[in-house]
């Protein structure tokens, strides 16, 4: 079913011959070009609504693992499994999202005896659940947010919590990833009523129920440092920021990040790999932290130990294939380069182009892809699960691409970045790519002055002049009509 051919690489594996990539969309894309880059046999996982997906045209082979909702497929442990026994798999590389982060999933392909592209799944275990990775982060000497000491256990000791760290709190699962599971209290009453719900809403989403407490910064920045580890070693690649949310999911990311001094980045990094260095980290990894703008401190909150939907930026300002290397990790290499080897070049700019409708509140927006024109030219790349006649599903996240611009400073990358939204094409779906021409119209967005709240705020008064624009239109049209007798009984 695909078209990969192993003996035309220059590199030889030592233990890894088949990967099963067990996931979807553009991230299995992203990873299946890197294993048969290697000359390693790439085995894509299929539910019944991606047996005509890109990745399954792409990949050597594709075995189908179940229904198409992702509870009965991608987020099936024994069900891909079963499909890495079935191939003869030697290693299975999870992606980001689906059981990426699952530490009982890793553990299950140890003892499979297969390779988990990824580190072990005790530091999974470990760094996975913000709360325990923000106890080693503490004994790190990691600067974090003032909060509780881990998951609390009753109201009580939650109040007592807040009234140590003072209000407004941030509420968070333990567990949680993705933005989810988070809730604010800006008072010991609102406190009451939404620690409970945000204790549901964490086992209904995660499985479990556990929450910690967080002070809320409410302008901060979101920036987070890319590390990658062989067990022994580990070097950062620099920082990206991510402060553009909505609902505390990112929609555009750019590295380096615009608000960071020299010093302050020297810091950051710092300290990102002495923790990822006490932890014995393996493979690819992020380090997430809030930016205090005002105060100019940073605080660590949470680390997600697989490959990130924003590793593009990274890759462009360094030069170096994060995925690739993951694979050289995971096959018994060491890391091929120290800390001095790794320059920083330029800035890249990432926009998330997913099918929904921005102006009817990110209404989903699946269907056939009629037409598409992808941009090029000089600094420009596409990741994507896109081809012309594909049909989006309506069963998983809705991203269709992403939007990568690298360029020698920040103005010319937002230059080439409107330029490219301007190429983009996607027929027979609506997209958020409007939504990224828009902002980077915006004066502030362009000077690199906002933080994490901002881009709701801003979208409030873009829908608003949107709707605005679209009764003008409106209006015209009628009264060009009425002057032209159009519709008039005849």
């Amino acid at each position: 079913m695909g078209t990969g051919d192993s003996t035309l690489s220059f590199y030889r594996p030592a233990r890894i011959r088949t990967v099963l990539v067990a996931n979807r969309g553009e991230i299995a894309v992203r990873v299946i070009r890197a294993v048969q880059e290697l000359g390693m046999r790439a085995v894509a996982v299929v539910s019944d609504a991606d047996r005509d997906s890109l990745a399954a045209r792409m990949a050597d082979e594709a075995v189908p693992i179940g229904a198409s909702h992702a509870a009965k497929s991608y987020l099936n442990p024994a069900a891909i499994l079963a499909a890495a026994q079935q191939c003869g798999a030697d290693a299975i590389h999870p992606g980001y999202g689906f059981l990426s982060e699952n530490a009982g999933f890793a553990a299950q392909v140890e003892a499979a005896d297969l390779i988990f592209v990824g580190p072990s799944s005790q530091v999974i275990a470990t760094m996975g659940d913000k709360a325990r990775a923000r106890e080693t982060a503490q004994r790190a000497n990691v600067p974090t947010v003032p909060g509780s000491d881990g998951v609390v256990r009753s109201l009580e000791e939650a109040r007592d919590v807040a009234a140590r760290i003072g209000y407004p709190v941030m509420i968070k699962a333990a567990a949680g990833g993705g933005g989810r599971g988070i809730r604010v209290a800006h008072d010991a009453m609102q406190l009451d009523a939404e620690l409970p719900l945000a204790q549901r809403e964490a086992q209904a989403a995660f499985g479990d129920g556990g929450v910690y407490l967080e002070r809320f910064i409410a302008r901060a920045r979101h920036i987070e440092v890319q590390v990658l580890g062989d067990g022994n070693d580990v070097v950062h690649l620099f920082e990206r920021e991510c402060s553009l949310q909505r609902r505390r999911q990112k929609i555009f990311e750019e590295a380096p990040s615009p608000s960071l001094t020299p010093e302050v980045r020297a810091a950051l990094c710092a300290s990102a790999t002495s923790l990822a260095r006490q932890v014995g980290y393996r493979s690819a990894g992020t380090l997430e932290y809030l930016f205090d703008e005002v105060r100019g401190e940073f605080y660590f909150i949470e680390m997600n130990t697989r490959i990130q939907v924003e590793h593009p930026v990274t890759e462009a300002i360094t030069g170096i294939d994060l995925v690739r290397e993951t694979l050289r990790i995971a096959d018994g290499e060491p890391l091929r380069f120290t800390q001095d080897d790794i320059v920083l070049r330029g800035v890249a700019l990432e926009c998330r182009i997913n099918a929904e409708d921005p102006r009817q509140d990110f209404r989903p927006n699946p269907g056939r892809i009629d037409e598409l024109v992808w941009p090029a030219g000089p600094g420009v790349r596409i990741d994507s699960l896109l081809y012309p006649g594909y049909s989006v599903p309506p069963f998983y996240d809705s991203l269709l691409a992403k939007l990568i611009v690298h360029d020698e400073s920040r103005p010319a990358a937002i230059g080439r970045l409107v330029r490219a939204l301007r190429e983009l094409h996607i027929g027979g779906v609506k997209t958020t790519a409007p939504l990224h021409l828009a902002l980077l119209a915006d004066d502030d967005v362009r000077a690199g002055r906002y933080h994490t709240n901002y881009l709701e705020a801003w979208m409030e008064v873009w829908r608003a002049q949107s709707d605005t624009a679209a009764d003008a239109s409106a209006a015209s049209g009628e009264a060009a009509a009425r002057a032209s007798g159009i519709g008039e009984a005849v």
